[in-house]
């Protein structure tokens, strides 16, 4: 251990570099400010009677949400109690949002991390060593001799924040905690999501396997009546292998939806952390509720979505980026102090006469680097501008789902009501024509064709009602999840 035990500061030095020190807090980095531009009044596809008064003032709004609690339980607008059970296990046992909240712990402790810059530094430590020097070196007293090096001591150093270096450190850390905790309300609130469109699917299947069911069974009776027919010689043999036909087409059609509601089960098993083996849906046929989402205006739309809110914290990181680049090109100003025993004997080594100390400033800062601080701040500046570019992606990305679900629920509406009188036709369509085949009017060909279409219908107005419900879902998500 060195025993060094003057200052490596004269006083005039150590005077302007304390004078220094009362500037600590001198930012030389840019202020943030959140990138602009127009937000829409009203969303296009909301209908005219969509509200006008959107009495923020133009611009980018800051992205608000409430990331830290829940988004609420949107789901119960469908009014399933299974669909609410299972959406409360996904916060629980997803991995996907659990390694999220693994990523916001990480980002908290970086943030503990950028702040300890601002604490001294104490280390200690011990050390005993023996030396033998050269008795062929002239000048030298201990020349040829072997001697014991016995020390104990402790150092301090503190750097002074002068230009707000660490500040800005801290500042940038602390944004990007800030967007990991939004990101973990974005991935929660798309596990949700995703669990009820496939929930939805599911009971979309339940309803066409009972359609399907229901029609083996009208089609196994057609079969019959058909059979009865060609055994007492008014039907022909061809009418029983169409009725035969058709039934086995139906039943292999059941088959098939039997494994594609096994496949939405077992999807539905992950999003809640569990083996697919492990989860057993029941077949249910009970009508999901449409609900009415309210789109509310845009503006608010910045308020709800968290994936805004983390495009917008990782703007104000980059910024904080800038400034430590920027702080680079000024000196840094650094306290610190030794202090110790030494001794040449082990047992001297605590006596008074073997401390040592020293004690100063020191204020270093960089002359020459080949350019090293202006490119690195020319890096800072660009990825500023694609934080930049890609918040204002985000938001239009935003304002485009909400735009898309809108449409999709507008048209869907229509198409329902189309849909229904479709189906309603397609069934009279179908008992007229078994009624005309009784009669001897028509042959079975006309009642195959037109059970067809009527089954057809029927299956298009059930995946209709899907549809409907899935937008829902996705502008329920496009709007961040909250309603109130």
């Amino acid at each position: 251990m060195r025993n060094n035990h003057s200052p490596s500061w004269s006083m005039p030095a150590m005077a302007l570099g304390l004078g220094l020190g009362m500037l600590t807090g001198c930012t030389p980095g840019p202020a943030y400010v959140r990138p602009t531009v127009a937000v829409p009044g009203h969303f296009k596809e909301a209908g005219a009677t969509a509200p006008t008064s959107d009495k923020a003032t133009p611009g980018w709004l800051p992205a608000q949400p409430d990331d830290a609690g829940g988004r609420g339980a949107w789901w119960s607008l469908f009014g399933d109690p299974v669909l609410s059970d299972l959406e409360a296990k996904v916060d629980v046992d997803n991995q996907t949002i659990i390694k999220s909240m693994a990523n916001l712990a990480q980002a908290k402790a970086l943030v503990g991390t950028a702040r300890a810059s601002y604490s001294p530094t104490v280390t200690a430590g011990v050390a005993a060593d023996r030396n033998h020097t050269s008795q062929n070196v002239v000048g030298r007293s201990l020349a040829g001799k072997t001697v014991s090096d016995y020390g104990a001591g402790v150092d301090v150093s503190w750097e002074l924040d002068l230009f707000h270096r660490i500040g800005y450190q801290v500042d940038a850390a602390n944004a990007r905690y800030q967007a990991s905790e939004a990101d973990l309300a974005s991935v929660r609130l798309a596990m949700q999501a995703e669990l009820a469109i496939d929930y939805v699917d599911l009971r979309e299947l339940d309803t066409e396997a009972a359609l399907l069911t229901q029609t083996v069974t009208d089609y196994t009776s057609a079969r019959t009546l058909v059979q009865t027919r060609f055994d007492g010689g008014i039907a022909a043999a061809s009418d029983v292998e169409q009725a035969e036909t058709q039934l086995q087409v139906a039943k292999a059609k059941l088959t098939d939806l039997q494994a594609s509601r096994a496949l939405r089960e077992h999807a539905i098993a992950v999003l809640i952390g569990v083996p697919p083996a492990q989860l057993d849906l029941s077949p249910s046929t009970a009508a999901l509720a449409l609900p009415t989402v309210p789109a509310g205006v845009p503006s608010m739309l910045l308020q709800r979505r968290p994936d805004i809110a983390a495009a917008e914290r990782r703007v104000a990181a980059a910024n904080a980026d800038i400034g430590e680049a920027t702080a680079a090109f000024y000196p840094d100003l650094t306290l610190s102090a030794t202090g110790g025993f030494e001794s040449s004997t082990f047992a001297q080594l605590a006596s008074l006469p073997s401390r040592f100390w020293a004690i100063g400033p020191a204020l270093v800062g960089t002359l020459f680097d080949g350019g090293r601080h202006t490119q690195e701040l020319n890096v800072a500046k660009a990825k500023a501008d694609a934080a930049t570019a890609d918040y204002r992606q985000t938001v239009l990305t935003a304002f485009q789902d909400v735009e898309d679900n809108l449409a999709s629920l507008r048209v869907l509406a229509d198409e329902q009501a189309t849909q229904q009188r479709a189906v309603d036709a397609s069934m009279r369509a179908a008992q007229l024509a078994m009624v005309r085949y009784q009669a001897g009017a028509t042959d079975y060909l006309e009642v195959v064709s037109t059970q067809s279409v009527s089954l057809t219908q029927q299956v298009a107005l059930a995946e209709l009602s899907t549809r409907q419900r899935e937008a829902d879902v996705r502008l329920i998500k496009a709007l961040g999840g909250g309603l109130n």
